[in-house]
């Protein structure tokens, strides 16, 4: 049984995408930053409507999924697939892009709290041609576990707590991501495991916390070290809220444009292709 420990922080930049939606982009602010499977994680948040309001009109993918985890207010899912989904408080999008979505994420309010993440998982160069899909998880569907010192939301992914194994709301991918919101009382803590081989990440949004020794800083991935088969939480005196992100490297190369992520160039070009002559979703 070995600690992980804290190995890089990459601080959240703002930025805007979409019509305008003000964000905070960590893994993916740059190409080259990145945590494989993990593309990209945004998050989302302000009471302004100008901050939000314009939203994330139709627009394409290709090649990864897209997990959109709501945590205050009340967004629309459209696709060309016919699937519409209302994300709300607690809830999850779960998209796989595969050969090709066109989609529009558009919020249902015009005042109040907007709040919440997107996650960019990759997909292995073997699914990434596969078809598009998607799936509303609603909050009563994701597991909430209980321990001393806090509760859980176990997204997806599986994890021991008191020596109890418990699965996410997501079934497994080849990736098997890991995807827990984690709320810890004042001065709670927390030991779990992790899988050894998986990439890891902590993002802090609410509170203070450490790993270990290491304080974890606010909106930021606090990315962990790659050995190790347990992390150790500790909130401070205000609690902590924080996301665990962990996946099993796919260890391909990357080329994205954009919305697209292949594996080559030649790859990319195709898609363009396909989307100029509207073929990305035949």
């Amino acid at each position: 049984m070995t600690l992980r420990s804290l190995k890089q922080i990459i601080p959240a930049l703002e930025t805007s995408d979409g019509a305008g939606v003000r964000i905070k982009r960590s893994i993916g602010q740059q190409q080259n930053i990145r945590l494989d499977p993990f593309l990209m994680l945004d998050e989302f948040g302000s009471a302004e409507a100008a901050d939000y309001i314009a939203g994330f009109p139709s627009h394409p993918h290709r090649g990864f999924e897209t997990v959109t985890y709501m945590i205050e207010g009340h967004m629309l899912h459209e696709d060309h697939l016919g699937n519409r989904g209302d994300l709300r408080n607690g809830g999850v999008q779960w998209m796989t892009a595969g050969r090709g979505i066109i989609h529009s994420e558009m919020p249902q309010q015009e005042e109040g709290v907007m709040r919440g993440f997107q996650l960019w998982l990759n997909l292995p160069a073997a699914e990434k041609m596969t078809k598009a899909g998607y799936r509303d998880i609603q909050p009563e569907e994701i597991p909430e576990l209980a321990f001393d010192g806090g509760k859980l939301k176990l997204i997806a992914g599986s994890l021991q707590i008191d020596g109890q194994a418990h699965a996410g709301a997501m079934p497994d991918r080849t990736t098997q991501p890991i995807y827990a919101d984690i709320h810890l009382a004042s001065d709670g803590s927390l030991r779990l495991l992790l899988p050894e081989g998986h990439n890891a990440m902590l993002y802090l949004y609410e509170g203070s916390a450490s790993l270990g020794e290491s304080s974890l800083q606010r909106s930021a991935a606090n990315v962990l070290s790659d050995d190790g088969d347990q992390i150790e939480l500790h909130a401070g005196q205000a609690g902590a809220r924080l996301l665990l992100i962990a996946g099993k490297p796919i260890g391909e190369p990357v080329v994205q444009y954009g919305p697209f992520v292949m594996n080559t160039r030649e790859e990319i070009e195709q898609t363009l292709r396909d989307y100029r002559d509207g073929r990305l979703t035949a």
